[in-house]
């Protein structure tokens, strides 16, 4: 290389920095200083030396060589000259800004005088963004959001019919029409506050069709969102609406502590964007920092609330033993979960050690400036990815990642997008430069009210935070509960304790008269993800979820009289019911009459040996028989059961 003040190749190959000061060059007979003007090879030809062409490296000849060679250029410069541009100030000694040959590859193709290109620096280098500014931010986190309202939604118009439909397992309209009788029958604001839904304004002669409208709608915007990064307070209003509509009148299937999680994630996403503008960049509305702690806030209660439940709940947090049955007692295992279960035990020491640290240390980052922010979001999405990898638990992990988003900026951020001409990061960085400049916007009205807007969603967080902070304090911390009917700010927690062992509901029907008789032959159902068959594969769906399946896991703890939609489950069996027949991956009594009885078995189950007798037979369980969950039943017998609750009485197909 020519410049000898930046990193040269020596004869060994390795790289030496010279020093920036005119020194000779040990790959040239010419100095630095001769090489800065364009004038050097003429000075040393004038002086009687012969120097090689700009850029090009002499074979070495040895260093007393090469010194007298400079040493007589040297001497035949003026004296005014070579002290003219020995001055701090003078060209020569001014520092490269770039390696030559660099400079002439870049500039090889641009007309003479034409300005450096867009994104760059006037040296020509990309321009890096500065830290301090959430215009990215506000895009990632808008499409993360989208990405888990719209999955939410998917499952909702896939599974709502049946567990919340006209003929659900638990139809929402009976549940709609108690919830008026408890207020005497009134539709009123004692109603609407309690459970608050959009249905009450809708006609529930065909719930079917609302619970699909609202899903149908809910998808669209959000995949609309997904896929522009564009949205404004309208739409994600619309979306938080639309979900709350749904799991107020969800029961049971939306009691999970993701459902509330999601509106409150939502309802913090409505004040992300301008009220009416569709665009990624609303210039007028630059991301609120109120918001953005709003968003950290969130993720510090999720993260804490989940690691001090664990070390008020199951003893095997302390003991760090938990971990050596998570993976096979979770509701819904996958394929990793298998082999994860057999990890020495010093790794499931380690992952409980990590996970109170993840959970009990780590959320304070958030305090601590800049760099530990920034540090406990890359944490906490590593540990949600893992998390992701090792289970099947819808999408809350997904959901997780959301608020985690919060605590990067643009520069953290920037990798994410092109560096192209007119791109985002380009005009993210024009408008930091601007701002740089000293450029303010205009403080309008509208400003105005939006920064009112801002501190009051502050100050309700804060109001609505409190009795939540004081149940973390608490000995007696509830996870996953809300203290406001529109669930804005609520508490958390997961896997408070944890299950030594894994029991299923098996259920079976028989085409027998006689339940009883011992040459009935009984077939099992197979659900969509829940264990069943021995030889068939956990499955991997996160971040979809399986509503029925995550249930019947919960449903084995206990007894089925605390559980009646089994039993209406088992009536619909019965009756060869489509819709429910849809829930489920196997009907063995499919294009053949309907079953005479359906029962319900208790089974302990367990992760086969992998390499072991049974892992080579082709099975990943391993099971055995507690004993009945229910007795065989048949459609007669369930009619008086049915009217009592006011269920549509399953006719056969």
């Amino acid at each position: 290389m020519n410049e000898c003040s930046g990193s040269i190749p020596s004869r060994c190959g390795d790289e030496r920095r010279l020093p920036r000061y005119p020194a000779p060059c040990p790959c040239c007979c010419s100095t630095s200083l001769g090489l800065r003007g364009g004038g050097g090879g003429r000075a040393g030809a004038q002086a009687g030396g012969t120097l090689p062409a700009r850029g090009r490296v002499l074979p070495s000849t040895g260093g007393v060589r090469m010194r007298g060679v400079v040493s007589r250029v040297w001497a035949g410069r003026p004296a005014a000259r070579r002290s003219s541009r020995m001055r701090p100030d003078s060209p020569a000694m001014a520092a490269p800004e770039e390696p030559l040959r660099r400079r002439k590859a870049r500039d090889a193709g641009r007309e003479p005088g034409s300005p450096p290109g867009p994104g760059r620096d006037p040296a020509g280098f990309p321009a890096h963004l500065r830290a301090g500014t959430f215009w990215l931010t506000r895009i990632v986190l808008l499409r993360a959001l989208a990405f888990v309202y719209c999955v939410a939604f998917l499952v909702a118009l896939h599974q709502n019919k049946q567990l919340i439909g006209d003929r659900g397992l638990l139809p929402c309209k009976t549940y709609l029409k108690s919830v008026q009788q408890h207020f005497q029958g009134r539709v009123g604001w004692d109603a609407v506050s309690y459970a608050p839904t959009v249905l009450w304004l809708l006609d529930w002669s065909h719930m079917d069709s609302n619970l699909d409208a609202l899903a149908l709608l809910g998808a669209g915007i959000s995949s609309f969102i997904l896929l522009t990064g564009c949205a404004n307070m309208v739409l994600m209003a619309v979306l938080w609406v639309l979900y709350m509509s749904l799991v107020n009148v969800g029961q049971i299937w939306y009691s999970f502590g993701w459902e509330s999680q999601l509106l409150e994630t939502g309802f913090l996403g409505i004040f992300l964007c301008p009220l009416w503008t569709l665009s990624r960049l609303p210039r007028e509305t630059p991301t609120s920092r109120i918001v953005l702690w709003g968003f950290r806030w969130l993720i510090f209660r999720i993260m804490l609330g989940a690691g001090l439940i664990k070390i008020r709940g199951d003893q095997c947090w302390w003991d760090l033993t938990c971990m050596d049955f998570h993976y096979e007692t979770q509701p819904v295992p996958n394929p990793a979960a298998y082999f994860l279960h057999r990890s020495p035990w010093w790794v499931h020491r380690f992952e409980t050690l990590s996970n109170h640290f993840l959970e009990l240390v780590v959320p304070f980052f958030l305090f601590l400036g800049r760099r530990m922010c920034i540090l406990h979001g890359a944490l906490q999405i590593l540990f949600q990815v893992v998390l992701i990898l090792s289970g099947n638990l819808s999408f809350l992990n997904w959901l997780t990642i959301v608020p985690s988003v919060a605590c990067f900026d643009d520069a953290t951020l920037g990798f994410l997008f092109p560096s192209g001409p007119g791109g985002l990061k380009d005009q993210v960085l024009k408008m930091q430069k601007e701002k740089a400049r000293g450029a303010q916007p205009t403080l309008t009205y509208g400003r105005m009210v939006r920064q009112m807007v801002n501190l009051a969603l502050g100050v309700l967080v804060a109001w609505l935070s409190v009795p939540v902070v004081l149940n973390l304090l608490s000995p007696k911390q509830v996870m996953n509960s809300s203290f406001n009917p529109l669930r804005i700010v609520n508490t958390y927690g997961a896997f408070g304790s944890i299950t030594r062992e894994r029991t299923e509901i098996i259920l079976q029907g028989t085409a027998s008269p006689n339940a009883s008789a011992p040459d009935a032959v009984w077939e099992e159902y197979e659900f969509k993800c829940k264990p069943g068959d021995l030889r068939r594969r956990p499955c991997l769906i996160s971040p979809y979820h399986h509503r029925l399946d995550w249930l019947m896991w919960f449903a084995a703890f206990q007894t089925y009289e605390q559980h009646e939609w089994v039993i209406h489950l088992a009536g619909k069996l019965l009756a060869n019911e489509v819709d429910a027949l849809s829930l489920l991956a196997l009907n063995p009594f499919a294009g053949r009459a309907p079953p005479r009885w359906v029962r319900g078995e208790h089974y302990r189950y367990k992760f086969s040996l992998p390499g072991g007798p049974h892992a080579a037979a082709g099975k990943w369980w391993i099971r055995k028989r507690l004993g009945p969950y229910f007795p065989p039943i048949s459609l007669r017998d369930l009619k008086d059961y049915f009217r009592s609750r006011e269920w549509p009485y399953p006719e056969p197909e």
